[in-house]
């Protein structure tokens, strides 16, 4: 996109006075920077708008998106958060979380040559994780392995601009267009496909999280088509309900296949799974 930013906005440099900041991703409307200030250690999210290309459709949605997510971790209670407006859109900030990603901690599982299995601890303190967010009544609607933040003391669950489950304001609301299409459930698609919407639900952040754990640990997507397919192709593909085994052995394996039913009253909830791997 022309004209995407490259910097923090003033108003958020004049909140958190930096005394340090790494841009760590700068893609499709978001920005995140690091931020080590007086005030601690800082996620930014900066969001803009995308404008039209031909691979891709204008999406003003994203310039949007941090506010709301700031609105969502601010009705979830957390204090040291803060969002607001700027010239392009919107940003927050929130407690910055250290740790590898689900995806990134069981990377040795995938190598061809190794007999490591993943540990059901980590996928447990995934589960929790989610767990604690359906308990305050709220679906997350991107669950994905790079969402899951393993940290020394808890696994925390990041990136809630998509969660429904409370007010947001309106101004910075909109329509859930569907997620990262490797962890989304059928439903969802076939939702997306029918009308470009759908409503994210617990039942599908389960089938995200099955979908999470499966690739993280054996680097295979839950449904099968070319890596290089359109999104809608994609989507087709998933909202058929056929998927690959579950080449995963043990009770892991069993749960994630029960997980990824294409059926939403029969995959388990989010406590039993967490149940069966205490």
């Amino acid at each position: 996109m022309s004209g995407t930013p490259s910097e923090l906005p003033i108003v958020v440099l004049d909140a958190l006075m930096p005394k340090a900041q790494r841009l760590v991703a700068n893609r499709r409307g978001s920005m995140v920077w690091e931020v080590d200030s007086h005030r601690g250690w800082y996620a930014v999210k900066v969001g803009y708008p995308i404008e039209a290309t031909a691979d891709w459709p204008a999406q003003p949605w994203t310039a949007l998106a941090p506010a709301r997510e700031g609105a969502v971790l601010c009705r979830l209670g957390l204090d040291d958060c803060a969002y607001g407006e700027w010239d392009l859109g919107t940003w927050n900030f929130q407690p910055w979380h250290e740790g590898p990603d689900l995806y990134e901690l069981w990377s040795p599982c995938r190598d061809a040559d190794s007999r490591l299995e993943p540990h059901p601890s980590a996928a447990l303190s995934c589960v929790e994780a989610l767990a604690e967010l359906h308990g305050r009544g709220w679906a997350h609607g991107d669950v994905q392995p790079a969402h899951f933040i393993i940290g020394p003391d808890r696994t925390h669950l990041i990136d809630l601009a998509l969660a429904r489950g409370g007010q947001v304001p309106e101004g910075y609301d909109f329509p859930f267009r569907g997620c990262l299409v490797h962890y989304e459930a059928p439903e969802i698609a076939r939702s997306v496909l029918a009308t470009g919407e759908a409503h994210p639900t617990q039942e599908a952040d389960v089938y995200a999280l099955g979908a999470s754990l499966l690739i993280s640990a054996t680097g295979r997507r839950a449904v099968e088509y070319p890596d290089d397919a359109p999104r809608r192709e994609q989507r087709r593909a998933v909202a058929t309900g056929k998927r690959r085994p579950v080449k995963l052995h043990g009770e892991l394996g069993e749960l994630i296949d029960a997980m990824l039913s294409p059926v939403p009253e029969d995959r388990p909830t989010v406590y039993e799974v967490g149940r069966s791997l205490s």
